[in-house]
């Protein structure tokens, strides 16, 4: 690879001035956006073979052009290749080092292409790729949520409405309600991809090209299903990078929901849960500190993947139509919310894998208030009482409970039957955890059975 030059720029005949220096670092892409180097060589390549197969290009010029842009991509990733003052971006730092390895050839490549279908196309590639990989590290967490929830059917915890104890559930059950967040967010990304995968590239710069490319074909060779049908829109068009910050902002939205909970129930306070050491850091002054910083960070993280989805809105909502400068703004937001939405799908799925419920406290806290409420008043239905005056029994039996320092499951049936004479010796059945739990037969509640019957729904699929 030849050492760079100062050449000018590619598009420099038509001013009387070089671009000013603070210009040219201003409005510069190739620190960030060298990262679609690899789709950048793709679509080039297959850019190519079209001017080939259209007659622009002989067999052998396209041939040689893809020799030379594997060389390139090569001497890129190999750190010999040097980047120019001139190089504005990496589809010109590519046609560049292109020209210098195999002359003049190299500035037929971008014959009716335009950067703008060029740099659709890369990041439709891009997001194409990595959408893929955040639906398998998706799939990754919900797989250990499922070993932990098949292996842990019988500890018994509180469920919690307005964070106070509402009913008992399995821990099982808990965890498979994210299992089930995650699956809606895979079938999201599932879903926004196929609008990610339509191919821009033919469009050029808005108009169309005056070459005789078969865009189809192209698309073919691409591995795209389809091409889009408005040149002037494709170029201009984010909806596929606004789709996936939106999709990635609700997964982070609920990473940071559990994460919430592992970091509440990991304290002294509740004490449910033991997080894996190896996922937790310690304090720099005081010794008995186990601080739980992947979930925080999580948490934390989540904020900045909802920042980057405004910022691209906001970059939106005012452009006028074909490509526009402001579109440099997608590629940081888009690569940012890539890299932490993969990060923490990754280190979220280690550290469930080594989280060890403490059963004695979860036990203890499903035991212990008034979880078993509910249960007393759908007992008093079964005896013909209303749903709303048996809610109301209960609710003056709980006072009463509270007023003397006892709970539910401590009050003796005479006291009962002072709040109502349609409690019966058979009460007692309504005030036992396993037997509450057994009660939720509806599909998708907390009974064993059902929580069984899911999970082999899951794996089956």
């Amino acid at each position: 690879m030849k050492k760079a030059t100062k050449n000018k720029k590619m598009w420099s005949g038509r001013f009387k001035t070089p671009t000013n220096r603070l210009v040219e670092t201003f409005t510069a892409s190739l620190s960030f956006d060298r990262r679609l180097l690899a789709h950048d060589i793709t679509g080039s390549i297959a850019w190519a073979r079209a001017l080939a197969h259209a007659k622009v290009l002989t067999k052998n010029e396209a041939d040689k052009i893809t020799d030379g842009l594997k060389a390139v991509q090569k001497a890129i990733e190999d750190g010999r290749a040097v980047f120019s003052d001139q190089d504005e971006d990496i589809h010109m730092a590519v046609e560049r080092l292109l020209t210098e390895t195999i002359g003049e050839l190299g500035g037929k490549l971008h014959t009716g292409r335009s950067r703008n279908d060029q740099v659709a196309l890369d990041l439709r590639l891009y997001l194409r790729d990595e959408i893929k990989q955040i639906i398998e590290a998706v799939k990754a967490l919900q797989s250990a949520l499922v070993v932990k929830a098949k292996s842990h059917i019988d500890v018994v915890l509180p469920g919690y409405t307005h964070l106070q104890k509402a009913q008992p559930i399995r821990y099982a059950h808990y965890l498979l309600a994210y299992y089930e967040m995650l699956e809606r967010d895979r079938l999201r990304f599932l879903d926004g991809l196929q609008r990610v995968n339509v191919m821009p590239l033919g469009s050029g710069a808005l108009a169309g090209t005056n070459y005789p490319i078969n865009r189809e074909e192209l698309a073919k060779a691409l591995g795209f299903p389809s091409v889009t049908q408005n040149s002037l829109d494709a170029v201009g068009d984010r909806d596929g990078a606004i789709e996936f910050l939106a999709a990635a902002g609700i997964l982070m939205m609920h990473l940071s929901r559990f994460c919430e909970e592992l970091v509440l129930w990991s304290t002294e306070e509740f004490g449910f849960i033991e997080l894996p050491d190896a996922f937790c850091t310690g304090s720099s002054l005081m010794p008995q500190k186990k601080n739980p910083d992947v979930p925080e960070l999580i948490r934390a993280k989540t904020g900045r993947v909802y920042g980057h989805l405004m910022a691209l809105l906001t970059v939106m909502k005012g452009l006028p139509l074909a490509y526009n400068k402001d579109l440099q703004e997608d590629k940081e937001a888009v690569f940012d919310g890539v890299e932490t939405v993969k990060t923490s799908l990754s280190v979220l799925t280690e550290l469930v894998k080594g989280i060890t419920i403490r059963r004695e406290a979860a036990a203890r806290a499903a035991g212990n208030g008034f979880l078993l409420a509910t249960e007393v008043a759908d007992y008093l239905v079964g005896k013909g009482l209303p749903f709303r005056q048996a809610h109301e029994v209960v609710g003056r039996v709980v006072r009463y409970c509270l007023d003397q320092d006892k709970d539910l499951t401590q009050i003796a049936l005479k006291e009962l039957q002072k709040f109502s004479n349609r409690f019966q010796k058979d009460v007692l059945g309504h005030l036992n955890l396993e037997a509450s739990l057994e009660r939720k037969q509806s599909t998708g509640a907390t009974a064993r059975n059902r929580i069984r019957e899911r999970i082999r729904q899951i794996e089956g699929k």
